[in-house]
């Protein structure tokens, strides 16, 4: 599926292939509650790293998240790239040089509609805050850290791959 996407303020367009559009895992860490400023998680989509098209990259920023692990007293810098518009903070893409062939556009950066997903995972709820409720499904499955099943196991289990 082609997606399109956009900032707020329309100085950063963007454009890439997705096997894997629905907008099914809602993550609740630090990182993404902070950065993407709604309902207390973040919708990452699955896409193909080497479609990706943008209009108006002189607009676009970078973030690396600080990280602790294991109650570290240092943090360290993660090797994910969370583009965003330098103009209005919109959140666009995430990018991590460890799996070079993805990219996760924020569903909220998405123009294009996109398909309504049989099922919600909610992950990382360990790190969410007191304040957001959860509203899960009875279909929806809910993990305390990471699932082990990716974006595109997920599509491919509930046959939703084209």
């Amino acid at each position: 599926m082609k997606l399109k996407g956009s900032c707020h303020c329309g100085a950063v367009r963007f454009s890439l292939d997705s096997d894997s559009p629905y907008p099914y895992q809602r993550c609740y860490c630090s990182i993404c509650r902070k950065t993407q400023g709604g309902g207390g998680y973040a919708i990452n989509l699955g896409g193909d790293a080497s479609t990706l098209k943008v209009l108006g990259q002189d607009d676009v920023s970078v973030y690396h998240a600080k990280l602790k692990r294991n109650g570290e007293q240092r943090a360290h810098t993660s090797t994910a790239q969370r583009h965003f518009c330098r103009r209005c903070g919109s959140a666009l893409w995430l990018y991590d040089p460890e799996w070079p062939e993805l990219v996760h556009p924020f569903a909220s950066a998405i123009d294009t509609p996109l398909p309504t997903p049989p099922a919600h995972t909610h992950l990382l709820l360990v790190d969410k805050a007191p304040w957001v409720e959860v509203k899960a499904g009875r279909k929806d499955k809910q993990f305390a850290e990471f699932p082990r099943e990716s974006l595109f196991e997920w599509h491919q289990r509930l046959g939703l791959l084209k």
